[in-house]
């Protein structure tokens, strides 16, 4: 897969808290590093929820998160405390409008992201909803709104939806989150080696953490800003 010089291409669903572990290390190491004006992510969508042809199960949810926070718990997390009927059904608008604030810039794109994410996992923010999604872009400092608003109105991003969709059905791109660099490298989950107990998330069972290495996230930057 082709990336672009001094960039990590990031293929990830924000209802993933796996991948909200990566982009929250990937964030805080470029920034430890002093690499934020050398190095830029960009972010693609692995849409698990047509991948599966349902939303993630609340029961996955449930299970997953809290072993995931416990690793990086600086990151910023909560337990679902937004009403039951309003918890999100669907990842498919937010991961829209990342990619319609790549229009604007990456550092909008990045931003809001971000910022999704952390609406998400730390504010139990229903992110499905529009309105909800440019409360957070209005967040953003790099975000312009209107022009945003104007995207997602227009539906001019959501062709990208697919897009990623169907190159992910390839044998590139393994999960999310799965990175990739310019030197042709990738790694899924950085860092993590687990393993489910009892059910995968289908009823009752629950992750178990094998090993993990938070040292790989400084090693991806430099390869990437080189």
């Amino acid at each position: 897969m082709q990336v672009s010089p001094g960039t990590i291409a990031i293929w990830s669903d924000l209802g993933c808290p796996w991948s909200r572990l990566a982009v929250w290390r990937l964030h805080d190491a470029r920034r430890r590093l002093g690499l934020t004006d050398r190095v830029r992510f960009e972010h693609r969508i692995f849409p698990l929820e047509l991948f599966n042809s349902e939303p993630t199960p609340r029961r996955t949810f449930d299970a997953e998160w809290p072993v995931v926070a416990a690793l990086a718990p600086r990151a910023g997390w909560r337990a679902w405390s937004g009403a039951a009927d309003s918890w999100p059904v669907t990842m498919l608008p937010p991961m829209e409008a990342v990619q319609a604030a790549v229009e604007q810039s990456p550092l909008a794109a990045e931003e809001l992201d971000r910022g999704l994410r952390r609406a998400f996992w730390g504010e139990s923010r229903c992110i499905s909803l529009r309105h909800v999604i440019l409360e957070v872009a209005n967040e953003c400092e790099s975000v312009d709104v209107e022009a945003l608003a104007d995207a997602l109105d227009s539906g001019r991003a959501r062709r990208r939806i697919f897009d990623d969709w169907e190159i992910a059905k390839g044998d590139e791109v393994q999960g999310s989150p799965h990175l990739f660099l310019p030197d042709g490298s990738s790694i899924q989950n950085p860092g993590i080696a687990m393993h489910w107990e009892g059910d995968d998330g289908a009823g009752g069972g629950f992750p178990m953490v094998d090993a993990d290495d938070p040292s790989v996230y400084d090693d991806l930057l430099r390869r990437a800003a080189s």
